[in-house]
C-alpha cells in the first residue's frame, strides 16, 4: 500500500503533469495539441510569411507559434 507521504511526494514531483491531466479532464484539450483555425491576414503579411517559410524551411504555422513562445 502506498502511504500518503509517498502520494504527496509524487504529486509534488510531477505537479505539471497532474495539472495538465486535470485541465484535460475539464477541457478535453492538451496544451501540445494542434488545432486548425481560420484567420484573415493581409496579402502583405501572407507574402512576408511565405518569404520566411522559404528562407527558414519552416511551415507558416510553426513561424507564427514561435512568435508567441
Amino acid at each position: 500500500m502506498i502511504s500518503d507521504k509517498e502520494i504527496r511526494k509524487t504529486i509534488e514531483k510531477h505537479r505539471e503533469i497532474f495539472e495538465t491531466l486535470e485541465n484535460y479532464d475539464k477541457t478535453r484539450e492538451l496544451p501540445f495539441q494542434r488545432k486548425r483555425i481560420d484567420v484573415t491576414l493581409s496579402v502583405r503579411t501572407i507574402n512576408k510569411l511565405r518569404q520566411l517559410k522559404e528562407k527558414t524551411g519552416k511551415p507558416i504555422s510553426r513561424i507564427i507559434e514561435e512568435c508567441f513562445n
